[in-house]
């Protein structure tokens, strides 16, 4: 069964960048699109931001756009996300997850649109 293990969460001050990191075992994943959500205690998962292999389209959150990253490896087997200019409100904790058949040439920004996921990382920003 496919799964996806994600590294890279931890403290950071305001206005620090981390990379989270997100991998599947050394699958390839080039059929696919991979996204980061996240969550805060309370609400609901978020979309962040995401890319699909086929295309190399990628999309973020308004709430992201310009400060954060995603990207992959040549192989397609791990995606990332480059975290910079960080804000107290980008805590949470972040998922990264593959989109469930058939997969599109465009990155869905519901998390229904998602079946499989990581187990989450921990991100924390102080102010």
């Amino acid at each position: 069964q496919l799964q996806l293990v994600e590294f890279g969460g931890g403290l950071v001050q305001a206005g620090g960048s981390l990379r989270l990191s997100c991998g599947a075992s050394g699958r390839t994943l080039s059929s696919y699109t991979m996204a980061w959500f996240r969550q805060q205690p309370g609400k609901e998962r978020e979309f962040v931001a995401g890319v699909t292999w086929a295309t190399g389209r990628t999309h973020y959150s308004d709430s992201v756009k310009g400060r954060f990253t995603i990207s992959g490896d040549n192989a397609k087997t791990t995606v990332y996300l480059q975290m910079n200019s960080l804000k107290p409100e980008d805590t949470a904790v972040y998922y990264c997850a593959l989109d469930r058949p058939p997969h599109t040439l465009s990155v869905p920004v519901s998390s229904y649109s998602y079946d499989v996921w990581g187990q989450g990382t921990q991100v924390t920003v102080s102010s």
